[in-house]
């Protein structure tokens, strides 16, 4: 990300980032420095960064390279969820898969994707994965955090990577991969208004949330639901500091112990 994007929206951007850092989610410590010199941090607060308890792992050392939780090893995945200042208020960039996938066809996700034996990190999968599909060079995503790791239905370990983008990102899709790309206000995922839950969903702990998302720009109407409804209303608990108007199943503002239920309940049954 350009450093006078960052200078132009910094008082916004670094109230959002230091609560997406901050937040007691579980989130693992990624690209401090760069964070740090981004966003203009003072010395005050890069102290308190340092010395709160951010930075929750749950991963023992030696099995993180591998996706290995108490001796269970899953097949890896990442997602980047991309923020971005559009009016003044956050946004964030969401994809509707190709119907021609094996996989989660004609469904909205973030872009991401099954790591792959060149990446990295989880940060290079979901930097890999979201420039294959929608263009999105890795150089213009600030990154900013990950996420609590997270068991989705297909039964991959999957880690959200949150990022800033520029709100002038022209997407180009992979027809192959992507049928289209809209943009949602942050907010959205916290009203009531569009939202709908179902509860005892089989395999699910808690509420599974849906919303349906009337585009303004393509006029086509978008059903989000599943994991990438939940890690929406999570990222914008956390970053707008409001409470869902609706029950969301546990703590929004400390969602770490929920997170580490459902994945060692998850974990249990393999």
């Amino acid at each position: 990300m350009r450093a006078a994007y960052v200078t132009d929206r910094s008082h916004f951007l670094r109230g959002a980032a230091f609560d997406l850092i901050g937040s007691a989610i579980g989130m693992r410590r990624i690209q401090y420095s760069a964070v740090i010199g981004c966003f203009g941090l003072t010395p005050a607060a890069d102290w308190l960064l340092r010395r709160r308890k951010f930075w929750t792992l749950v991963q023992c050392d030696a099995c993180a390279a591998r996706g290995c939780y108490h001796n269970v090893c899953l097949s890896e995945a990442s997602v980047l969820i991309p923020l971005f200042v559009r009016g003044g208020k956050l946004h964030t960039l969401m994809t509707l898969r190709s119907k021609q996938l094996k996989t989660s066809a004609g469904e909205v996700c973030f872009p991401g994707g099954k790591r792959d034996p060149s990446d990295q990190d989880d940060v290079g999968t979901a930097l890999r994965e979201a420039e294959e599909e929608i263009g999105l060079q890795p150089g213009n995503v600030q990154v900013i955090c990950k996420l609590f790791p997270v068991i989705n239905k297909s039964g991959l370990l999957v880690t959200p990577v949150v990022g800033f983008i520029d709100e002038t990102f022209r997407p180009v899709l992979n027809p192959a991969e992507v049928s289209a790309v809209f943009s949602v206000p942050l907010d959205f995922f916290i009203s009531d208004k569009d939202h709908y839950a179902s509860h005892n969903a089989p395999g699910m702990m808690g509420a599974l949330h849906s919303f349906y998302f009337a585009d303004p720009v393509s006029k086509s109407q978008y059903h989000i639901w599943g994991l990438t409804a939940m890690l929406a209303v999570v990222v914008a608990a956390i970053a707008l500091k409001k409470k869902p108007e609706f029950d969301v199943g546990f703590d929004s503002e400390d969602p770490l112990s929920f997170f580490q239920q459902v994945l060692h309940t998850r974990l249990s049954k393999l």
